[in-house]
C-alpha cells in the first residue's frame, strides 16, 4: 500500500468538484466525501496502513504515548477504528483502543456523550475525516477535555487547507494530516 494509492481513492469516490454549501455552510468548489472511503473494505485497510505509520512516526518524533484514537462520528468512526485495527495487528501487546464522540450526550442509560474503550486521564489522538473551518473537531476536543482526556495531537484524513489547522493549533493541539487539499489535488498550497 502506498499514499498514492490511497490518494487515487479518495479522488475516484470521495473527491468532487462543483458549488456545494459545506456542513460550515461555507460555499466551496469542493466536496469530499471520505466516507465513500473510509468505509471501502480496501480505502479502509489502507487508511489504517498509512494512519497507523503516520501515528507511529508522530509518536517516536515526539516521544509520546497514546491510550486511545477517536472522534466525532461519523465521519471520524471508520478512521479510528480501521487505524486502531492495524495497531492491533502490528502491535498487539499495545493496540490503540478506540472511542467515538456523540454530537450530543445520550439522553438515556449513563448519558455518554463518548462511547466505547475511553476512560478518564487517556492521552488521546483526536480524529477528523475532513477539517475546513475545525468546528467539529474542536467540539470533539471539548468533549474528551471535559471527560478528563488529554489531546496529544489530532489526526486528520484531508485538511481543506481553509482555516481549520491554524483553528486546533490554536488551542494547542498539534494537527497531523494524511493529505491536504493541495496534495490530493496536485495543487500549490494555499498562501
Amino acid at each position: 500500500m502506498s499514499a498514492t494509492a490511497l490518494r487515487q481513492l479518495l479522488l475516484e469516490k470521495s473527491v468532487r468538484t462543483g458549488t456545494f454549501t459545506l456542513a460550515s455552510g461555507k460555499t466551496s468548489d469542493l466536496y469530499i466525501d471520505c466516507r465513500v472511503t473510509t468505509l471501502d473494505p480496501v480505502g479502509a485497510n489502507w487508511v489504517g496502513e498509512l494512519g497507523w505509520q503516520t501515528v507511529q512516526a508522530y509518536l517516536a518524533e515526539k516521544g509520546l504515548h497514546v491510550d486511545a484514537i477517536g472522534g466525532m462520528t461519523m465521519g471520524a468512526d471508520p478512521i479510528s477504528l480501521a487505524v486502531g485495527m492495524t495497531s492491533a495487528r502490528q502491535n498487539p501487546a499495545q493496540p490503540l483502543q478506540v472511542f467515538t464522540v456523540r454530537k450530543e450526550p445520550k439522553g438515556h442509560g449513563r448519558g455518554k456523550q463518548i462511547e466505547g474503550n475511553f476512560h478518564e486521564g487517556n492521552t488521546v489522538i483526536v480524529v477528523d475525516d475532513v477539517i475546513t473551518t475545525g468546528g467539529s473537531t474542536l467540539k470533539a476536543i471539548d468533549a474528551i477535555e471535559a471527560a478528563g482526556g488529554k489531546i496529544a495531537f489530532a489526526l486528520v484524513l484531508v485538511d481543506r487547507e481553509e482555516g481549520g489547522r491554524a483553528a486546533i493549533e490554536a488551542r494547542g493541539i498539534p494537527v497531523v494530516s494524511l493529505f491536504t487539499r493541495s496534495t490530493l489535488l496536485n495543487e500549490s498550497p494555499s498562501a
